[in-house]
């Protein structure tokens, strides 16, 4: 009868969906029965996430394969400390906490696919001498919320296009598109205007794409996976007429979640809106579309879409790069249990929590790669073409000269009236003179010029205040 009956791990969730994200810490236990008295070497849990991609191709007479890996970080938690020969457990069962924290720092969500993966997972493991180990592992439901410029993201696209038609018909088309959002979690809707100006012979119908864009790289080649996911369509738009068309599209509940922080694997998405003209070539704009987890979606903090609000609102669409403040995002006060911004914390407990060893004792490894940005042929949700997606400080405000003052208007003393000659008697007296006031210095900033930089009354408005 071997002396290992079971090894067996559980760990605790964070939130109804069991996900966990960067920064989180995970906790549990690993549960050891043991039918008589054996000696361990070590006994540790490893949490480990990464990437890869693989493929095989052929071209003539020969396969050729790719592949590639990226490791985000390696952490060991030792149960049994390592090389602990004479550690001699007794016969029963043995349960051992543990408390591992996921590494800060930008790292994509899980995600499977045909020719690549996104795995993170726990592993423990037993080791004993002259016996082959003991392993058991768990994968853990992985959502980034590492997002760029998230205020960014709830601001509107606006695109237009222009067609001259030929051969069979004439005249031209003009098409104005807004799309209220950039980013939008499964459920959610997308909310489209597109305005057309039909000035030619033709009638046309107004159609609306969503797309998926799945990439998988490694070194000497690329393959691609696009897939329409949904499709919906308009009334047709007749001859020598102008419509304004609202179309309401919904998010497939499920959709995978954008993965723009991989450098093998990334996954994007993009609404295209044209115009289905028979005989012709079709005017479209395309738009690119960030999906992102459910509460970080602006209808969890509102029950409804976000805007539009004031300037000064919490939550409101902003120019700033600057994260927005750490204040509830409604009318209402914020939960106890809400961490920053509204994320969930970790569960709290009715009794006190379990006492767990010491991480930093036992747990090593961890990994930091860095993760390049590729651009996307359909732009980025997450940046604007003015600025990218790295937050900025702002510039530095010019200093403000306030104009002199004004002299005193001392108007000159009343003259006697004029002779007015017979020849002329409507003639009115001449006004009596002023000094002129002096003309005020002019600006050398264009207040109406759609830059960054902040205006010249920005440093009185809101003094800076001296770094600590």
């Amino acid at each position: 009868m071997p002396s290992v009956q079971s090894l067996t791990m559980t760990y605790d969730s964070l939130n109804e969906h069991g996900t966990f994200s960067e920064g989180d810490t995970i906790t549990g236990k690993v549960t050891l029965l043991l039918s008589k008295d054996t000696k361990c070497e070590s006994l540790f849990v490893k949490a480990k996430g990464d990437a890869e991609v693989h493929w095989t191709v052929r071209r003539g007479e020969h396969n050729h394969t790719y592949s590639a890996h990226r490791r985000y970080f390696k952490l060991k938690q030792f149960l049994i400390p390592q090389n602990a020969k004479d550690t001699v457990l007794p016969q029963g069962t043995h349960v051992y906490p543990f408390r591992i924290s996921l590494p800060q720092g930008s790292m994509p969500s899980s995600f499977k696919g045909c020719h690549g993966k996104i795995v993170y997972k726990l592993e423990a493991k037993l080791s004993r001498s002259w016996k082959f180990d003991r392993k058991v592992d768990k994968e853990i439901n992985f959502v980034s919320k590492a997002i760029p410029n998230l205020q960014h993201l709830m601001t509107q696209q606006v695109g237009s296009t222009n067609k001259e038609m030929w051969f069979f018909s004439k005249g031209d088309v003009h098409m104005d598109v807004i799309v209220d959002r950039r980013a939008y979690a499964p459920g959610e809707t997308i909310t489209i205007v597109v305005k057309v100006n039909n000035a030619s012979s033709k009638e046309m119908t107004p159609k609306f794409s969503l797309t998926r864009d799945l990439v998988y790289r490694a070194v000497g080649d690329t393959k691609h996976e696009k897939s329409v996911i949904l499709k919906l369509s308009e009334n047709t738009i007749q001859p020598k007429t102008q419509e304004e068309v609202k179309c309401r599209m919904t998010v497939p509940r499920g959709q995978t979640h954008t993965i723009h922080n991989c450098d093998i694997i990334s996954l994007e998405y993009y609404l295209k809106v044209y115009l289905d003209i028979s005989f012709s070539s079709d005017p479209e704009v395309k738009f690119p579309v960030a999906i992102i987890p459910n509460d970080l979606a602006p209808s969890q903090f509102h029950g409804h879409a976000m805007g539009p609000y004031p300037n000064s609102a919490v939550g409101a669409p902003s120019n700033s790069d600057f994260p927005p403040p750490a204040a509830a995002m409604g009318p209402y006060p914020a939960s106890p249990h809400a961490g920053n911004y509204g994320y969930p914390r970790a569960q709290s407990y009715s009794v006190p929590p379990p006492v767990y060893p010491a991480q930093s004792a036992y747990v090593s490894g961890g990994y930091n790669n860095p993760v390049p940005q590729l651009p996307s042929p359909y732009g980025t949700p997450f940046s604007s073409s003015s600025s990218s997606s790295v937050l900025h400080p702002p510039p530095t405000a010019p200093a403000f000269h306030p104009p002199p003052y004004a002299p005193e208007v001392h108007p000159s003393p009343p003259s006697a009236p004029a002779y007015v000659p017979p020849t002329a008697p409507n003639i009115p007296p001449p006004a009596p003179a002023y000094n002129l006031l002096p003309s005020a210095p002019m600006m050398d900033t264009d207040f109406l010029s759609q830059t960054d930089e902040a205006p010249p009354s920005y440093s009185l408005l809101f003094p800076p205040t001296d770094a600590k």
